[in-house]
């Protein structure tokens, strides 16, 4: 918003996003963590709501097997009938850690939840309400308030 007052077209944080019923117990867990950092940043708006639940689910993901290789390891042997070893392959699980952390960090970012992205939607306010590089109008993130 600022000292010019409120756009039509920027988006208001609503605070009314509600926990989808299909997330598991520990999704919801995460949600709730999730949502409470969200509304004090003023970043959560109702149509983020999936996409806040796919970040739950993946993080969720993520952590059990980050758990499931912190157990095993990242690999296995391999052995014959004869038991000599033939190979050592790696658990599918280190694949999926591999897979889910770019796709976290890209939700994580979208959120403003690291540093950087805090940053960056920082400068991003700053220059608008100064009028440097505002030349963008349809940027969403020319928009974003941040509290706190």
């Amino acid at each position: 918003m600022g000292s010019r007052g409120p756009t039509p077209t920027e988006p208001k944080p609503d605070h009314g996003a509600r926990c989808p019923a299909w997330l598991d117990k520990d999704a919801k867990t995460v949600w709730q963590h999730a949502i409470r950092e969200l509304n004090a940043m003023g970043m959560m708006t109702k149509v983020d709501t999936n996409a806040l639940a796919r970040y739950c689910r993946m993080l969720v993901r993520w952590k059990q097997c980050d758990e499931f290789v912190r157990k095993y390891g990242e690999s296995f042997t391999l052995t014959d009938e004869a038991g000599k070893i033939r190979n050592r392959q790696q658990h599918p699980e280190v694949g999926i850690i591999n897979k889910l952390g770019p796709q976290l960090l890209k939700l994580e970012q979208e959120f403003g939840l690291t540093p950087a992205a805090r940053v960056r939607l920082k400068l991003t306010i700053a220059a608008e309400e100064t009028g440097e590089g505002t030349d963008d109008e349809d940027n969403p993130l020319l928009r974003l308030r941040i509290t706190g």
